[in-house]
């Protein structure tokens, strides 16, 4: 489906820059204009398509079907819905912002954000091949019990005042509306008003974030081209208890989907590096990457942020000191 980008980076570096394959700098190089063109592309995509979709349904409807549910189903339908997304952490950003536009509870959208980067098929297939079936379900039900959790919690700390104002203003309006009020307010809109609507959601998005997302790329390209992967190996493979929390907060400043990852947790793995610290280190690298909550930054206050980056390592190391303990 991404071919196009990986051509596209292909013919710049390469044929165009004339810089050698494998060198650190085209590594860099080819990372960041693969990805810079993959996440503007499907940041414009994701954004008009979610914009028309609110524009034709009545986001109140939906918001109370939620709410009339279960809040633990709405809960766990978010975390399956961010599992079956094929996105990495940047790229689920847009359909994020989506759901908290349409006034879906935070909980949920949190459950569905964390989750995305963690869990997807190809990460499925991949995972069963190199460490067989029993480790690929452990991880599924970890990165599930993440999100839902994460939601749960963060629902509790009624996190959506803590979003930017732009898209808090949205549940503020919500909670302080008369809940007697039964007045329909929405009016259909005909195929030219939604895509009007679309367009002007889209670009009001985009010019926003946009900068953010070269920073972002940028900073994980030169992570991404020259950082050695041999000093994880070489300074995280002994198991003491430590060693989990650093491999966590190393991976922070990483760059990287699910499916990038899953051979580099093979290789560790094959290096000597116990279990649960490798596995501390990858799902640090997928969900609590720099470059994604330099993104998140725009859509999140920095409370949110510090309450999601706080969970998530607090999280991420219990996992993985359970399964030194055990494997």
């Amino acid at each position: 489906m991404f071919d196009i980008f990986t051509q596209l980076a292909d013919c710049l570096v390469f044929s165009l820059m004339g810089l050698v394959p494998g060198s650190p700098l085209a590594i860099g190089i080819h990372f960041f204009i693969e990805d810079t063109t993959k996440i503007l592309s499907l940041l414009v995509v994701l954004i008009y398509f979610i914009s028309f979709i609110r524009a034709a349904l009545s986001t109140e409807k939906v918001r109370d079907y939620l709410k009339g549910k279960n809040r633990g189903v709405g809960y766990a339908l978010g975390a399956m819905f961010g599992a079956i997304t094929p996105f990495c952490s940047c790229s689920s950003i847009p359909l994020f912002m989506g759901f908290v536009s349409a006034r879906i509870p935070i909980g949920i959208t949190i459950a569905f954000l964390i989750t995305s980067p963690l869990i997807n098929e190809v990460v499925v297939i991949m995972l069963g091949s190199i460490l067989g079936l029993r480790f690929t379900v452990m991880y599924i039900v970890i990165g599930l019990a993440l999100g839902i959790l994460a939601g749960l919690l963060l629902d509790m700390l009624r996190a959506h005042r803590w979003l930017q104002p732009f898209l808090a203003k949205a549940y503020l309006q919500d909670e302080s509306s008369c809940p007697n009020n039964t007045n329909n307010s929405y009016v259909e809109l005909n195929f030219q008003q939604r895509h009007q609507f679309a367009l002007n959601e889209t670009s009001t998005i985009v010019k926003r974030i946009w900068k953010w997302v070269i920073i972002g790329v940028g900073i994980g390209a030169f992570i991404h081209g020259f950082v050695p992967a041999q000093w994880f190996e070489q300074n995280l493979a002994e198991g003491q208890w430590w060693t989990v929390p650093l491999a966590t907060l190393s991976a922070i400043p990483i760059y990287t989907n699910a499916s990038g990852v899953v051979p580099i947790m093979a290789s560790l793995i094959d290096k000597g590096m116990p279990l649960g610290t490798t596995l501390a280190f990858c799902m640090g690298a997928v969900a609590v990457s720099l470059p994604e909550f330099m993104m998140l930054k725009q859509v999140m206050q920095f409370r949110l942020l510090a309450w999601i980056t706080g969970y998530l390592f607090v999280a991420i190391s219990i996992v993985g000191w359970l399964f030194n303990a055990y494997y």
